[in-house]
């Protein structure tokens, strides 16, 4: 028997080494994906990772035995070469599913090391048994099992310190030391394995003991190479791939294809030359959505993107924004031209928009900012502060920045300026009359608040009143009113002024409160005023946002005595499903329902059906925004008998105006 010693090509031992390296720093870039957010499914990372280190491991393997020289002829099985590459990838894949769970205790990474340290193991002495040559070797032992341990130990020991430092890769300098020390455990465990065999032969050698051979591996180096070369192709195509879909998630609309505002906002701090910019902002989006749907919606933005887009100028660039805003940029022009170009557009949208089988009446308005310094931030801020003034309306009128009086803060003054409303009397109520269909006397009122300011002059509550329910402010008025009005029936009844029922409208959060419901039987108590002058108007939208609380409260206000009215019936999303289930006493019809008649046949049929399932219901009846001698004619024609509130009749009047108006027709005696 002859041993055989061989030698090693320390330039082929270098080159498996920084193999293992690089494989190892390639299966880390690819984990780190593995926790970020990404296009591609967290497993297609795993999987990649996990073929990225079990190919580096096994070309290190084959790199490393063909740095081996012995004095015979070498040569490999390609059949279990082959095999041997799946024990180091199904290792890693292991290795790298348990070390990316959130709990990786110190027993999961002994068994992670345990599998990933015999998978190692296996590869490397299933790549050994491919080996061909004309000697046999057998293993020494105990290096035999201490090169299976180092693979476990080592395995442990990557996983250990890639866990603890897995928070820290983004760091390339981290990254590129844990890749030198997983490389380095790796070809450690290879090298110890191959010093446990000992090669021999039993008969003589045809060539002399100190002529050297490799294995002849040019297949299997070109294998390796093509793998690796399109591991790393697809690595870098997915991760570019990764980045420009991360980027259109970003910076992109996602319905419009449109830049959005992260892209804008990034753009007006790039670049220099940016001159004007306009808003185009779209109102009551949510309400088409209601009625046909967030599809049908999507179809309104879209088709209003459009027409933008085909209109602007070729020097601007068109942005969504915000779900019913879009933005227009001018680079280059002062501002005229944009403005134009806005006019244009928005003298466009004033003709119904074709959607499907719809033509839609869109409202809108657009703001415009300009600036002549390279301070773009003030370009955005500006034309948004144009469309937060309350006083903006959407007519399609284009309205550029004035400083005067778009920098004050209008809604903050309101809130600072309500309380000293209250105290000094600028608040005031007016009333409405509610006048009998068949008889024409008047029945009720309905209590209007007025703000008379004493800088801004009469305020609307169209715009005040959201104002204050935004900031918290709108109970303690709905207080006041509720006292006033108390107070004021109180002196309607000591002059003998029979005026029926006075309607107060209650804001929705308000209904479910316990406090509403003691400050009225207090007010009542201390007027000495019996329920039946005072009905509460809720709106439809308010309750069915809290529909069971709701219908608790107004159970309370029903027991208590109390008339309650459902306010702008129709307009909320559940009006007949909910109508049955809440014990309200009156039903008032929205104006948007009497507008079209009695011209449009369709909407005088709809008004003329409400009524009737009202009437059926035992449900009074109060028909808002009745302004014509035809609209009055065409109610009058039924044979019920409903409550007409409208200008046809009055205007909402002050308390002297209304007891001079009463004292024309007479009350009609209280429901």
């Amino acid at each position: 028997m002859i041993i055989l010693h061989g030698e090693y090509s320390i330039s082929l031992v270098i080159l498996s080494v920084v193999i293992s390296c690089c494989a190892a720093y390639t299966a880390l870039s690819m984990n780190q994906r593995i926790q970020q957010n990404s296009f591609f499914h967290k497993s297609f990372w795993l999987l990649m990772s996990s073929v990225a280190m079990g190919l580096g491991i096994w070309s290190m393997h084959f790199v490393g035995m063909s740095a081996f020289m012995l004095p015979v002829n070498m040569n490999y099985d390609l059949s279990l070469t082959v095999i041997s590459v799946f024990p180091a990838v199904f290792a890693s894949y292991l290795a790298s599913y348990f070390a990316g769970r959130p709990s990786f205790s110190h027993w999961s990474k002994a068994v992670a090391g345990l599998i990933m340290g015999l998978g190692i193991s296996s590869m490397h002495y299933i790549g050994m048994a491919a080996m061909k040559m004309e000697a046999s070797f057998k293993y020494r032992p105990w290096i035999f099992l201490t090169s299976v341990v180092i693979a476990v130990g080592v395995s442990y020991a990557a996983l250990f310190v890639f866990s603890a430092l897995q928070k820290y890769m983004g760091d390339h300098l981290i990254k590129l030391l844990t890749s030198i020390l997983m490389g380095l455990a790796i070809t450690s465990m290879h090298y110890t394995g191959m010093s446990a065999v000992v090669f021999y032969t039993e008969t003589p050698l045809r060539t002399h003991l100190h002529q050297m051979n490799q294995m002849d591996i040019t297949l299997l180096t070109t294998v390796v190479v093509i793998g690796v070369s399109l591991l790393l192709l697809i690595s870098g195509l997915t991760s570019l791939l990764d980045r420009y879909v991360e980027h259109r998630l970003h910076f992109f609309d996602a319905l419009t294809l449109l830049p959005n505002q992260r892209q804008l906002e990034q753009d007006l701090n790039s670049v220099k030359s940016a001159r004007s910019l306009a808003i185009v902002h779209i109102h009551n989006v949510e309400k088409w959505i209601s009625m046909h749907g967030y599809t049908f919606g999507d179809m309104i933005i879209k088709a209003i993107g459009e027409v933008i887009q085909s209109m602007k100028p070729a020097s601007s660039q068109i942005y969504r924004i915000e779900e019913n805003r879009f933005a227009v940029v001018e680079a280059h022009d002062s501002g005229e031209t944009l403005k134009k170009t806005m006019e244009r557009t928005l003298a466009h949208f004033k003709k119904p928009l074709p959607i499907e089988n719809h033509r839609l009446a869109i409202e809108m308005v657009c703001s415009l900012s300009h600036t002549s310094s390279n301070d773009n931030r003030e370009l955005l801020s500006n034309a948004m502060a144009v469309l937060q003034h309350p006083l903006t309306r959407y007519n399609h009128e284009i309205i550029e920045y004035n400083p005067e009086i778009h920098t004050y803060s209008y809604e903050r003054q309101i809130v600072q300026d309500i309380g000293k409303a209250i105290s000094e009397h600028e608040l005031f109520l007016v009333y409405q009359p509610q006048v009998d269909s068949k008889s024409l006397k008047a029945a009720g009122v309905e209590a209007l608040l007025r703000w008379l300011h004493p800088r801004f002059g009469p305020i609307s509550p169209g715009v005040f009143i959201p104002i204050l329910e935004e900031n918290g402010k709108i109970f303690d008025v709905t207080d006041w009113v509720i006292e006033e009005v108390c107070r004021q029936i109180s002196k309607w009844r000591q002059e003998s002024f029979a005026v029926g029922h006075v309607s107060i409208n209650i804001p929705g959060a308000y209904v479910t409160s316990s406090r509403l419901l003691k400050l009225i039987h207090d007010n009542l108590s201390a007027y000495r005023i019996e329920t039946r002058y005072i009905e509460l108007e809720i709106t439809e939208t308010s309750v069915i946002e809290d529909i069971e609380n709701a219908i608790t409260a107004i159970a309370r206000f029903r027991e208590l005595g109390l008339s309650v009215a459902l306010d702008d019936f129709g307009t909320g999303l559940s009006s007949l499903s909910y109508l049955k289930q809440m014990p309200i006493s009156t039903i008032k019809i929205d104006k948007s329902f009497v507008d079209g008649v009695p011209v449009s046949e369709k909407d005088s049929a709809v008004l003329d059906a409400i009524i009737t399932l009202c009437y059926s219901l035992n449900l009074n009846v109060v028909i808002e925004g009745v302004e014509t001698a035809g609209q009055m004619e065409f109610i009058n024609s039924m044979k019920e008998a409903p409550l007409i509130q409208g200008y046809y009749f009055s205007r909402p009047l002050k308390s002297g105006e209304l007891v001079a108006w009463y004292a024309e027709r007479g009350p009609e005696p209280a429901r």
